[in-house]
């Protein structure tokens, strides 16, 4: 008779043995291979065994939010929350995109735009009754706020277009928003924030059809919102 083979020693062969076909369902890899991947590890349930992997980073979150320069709104939540949100935070985690536009909605609708909530010390949304129109072939557009919150909206447009790094021109739209001025501390806000950025570049762009395009492209982003946003500040979360 042959000699009795302990089950524990049984069980240590199965696992260690290179080319033995595994037992668990879904797990079609040798032994071996077990922790040549985090994806095998799982599969094979072998994730503690797998010590050296690191888990697979998850897809940050993605945050659109869609806004207008002086909409007192939308500067108390781009300064007081999303701006301190997004130090706090790396990349990996946390992915913003800034759309300042509006609602391309023809006619001014009651506004919501009446200064700060006494209960939350903060501004109320606004209802937003911006529109464009395509004269000769140019955009031109119209604002809640009136000319200066169209040239505005267009500078920190340009600015992203220009800049292209998030991590460079959110610091520079923080300082317009918190500052006195939207529309005219671009180029002490870029001396702080982004000395590396020509603000003969950015102004140029506002002032030509580059810029037009761009806000053109920001309202046909904001009117394909499913559902239709209703206010701002409107924040989107993996849309």
């Amino acid at each position: 008779m042959a000699p009795a083979v302990p089950l524990a020693l049984l069980a240590l062969v199965a696992l260690l043995a290179p080319g033995l076909g595994v037992a668990f369902p879904g797990c079609d890899y040798p032994v071996h291979l077990w922790c040549s991947s985090w994806e095998i590890a799982v599969a094979c349930q072998a994730e503690s065994r797998c010590a050296n992997l690191s888990r697979p980073a998850a897809a940050p979150v993605e945050l659109s939010l869609f806004y207008e320069s002086l909409c007192p709104a939308c500067r108390w939540f781009l300064v007081q929350e999303l701006f301190t949100t997004w130090l706090l935070l790396p990349e990996e985690v946390l992915s913003i995109t800034l759309v300042p536009y509006g609602n391309a909605e023809v006619g001014a609708g009651p506004t919501r735009c009446r200064g700060r909530s006494p209960r939350h010390h903060r501004p109320r949304s606004d209802r937003l009754v911006l529109q464009e129109r395509n004269v000769s072939g140019k955009w031109h557009f119209q604002c809640q706020h009136g000319p200066e919150e169209c040239l505005g909206n267009m500078i920190e447009t340009c600015l992203m277009h220009e800049a292209k790094n998030f991590s460079t021109y959110f610091p520079v739209i923080f300082c317009l928003e918190s500052g006195s001025s939207v529309t005219k501390n671009l180029e002490a806000c870029l001396q702080v924030y982004a000395p590396q950025l020509d603000g003969g570049r950015i102004a140029a762009c506002v002032q030509g059809d580059t810029g037009a395009a761009l806000m053109h492209r920001n309202a046909q982003v904001t009117e394909a919102l499913d559902p239709p946003h209703q206010y701002v500040p409107w924040i989107v979360i993996n849309g």
